[in-house]
């Protein structure tokens, strides 16, 4: 019997949800969506850190020693 109550409770949710309409700020959302200003500068930052095969000739990365005891 007491399925109405609950169920008069979840209708008015879902009509309060499918109704509701949040301001928008188009101006953040465009600067998300619109990525990194300082792509390139970022990517030429990280280009020291890259190893290309070319240069190792196949020859495997010196890993460094560890110091047994």
């Amino acid at each position: 019997m007491g399925r109405g109550r609950q169920k008069a409770k979840h209708t008015k949710v879902a009509r309060d949800l499918k109704y509701f309409s949040p301001d928008t700020n188009y101006n953040a959302l465009q600067q998300e969506l619109g990525g990194n200003p300082r792509l390139e500068e970022d990517l030429e930052k990280w280009a020291d850190y890259i190893v290309d095969d070319v240069e190792t000739d196949g020859d495997e990365l010196d890993a460094p020693e560890s110091k047994t005891a």
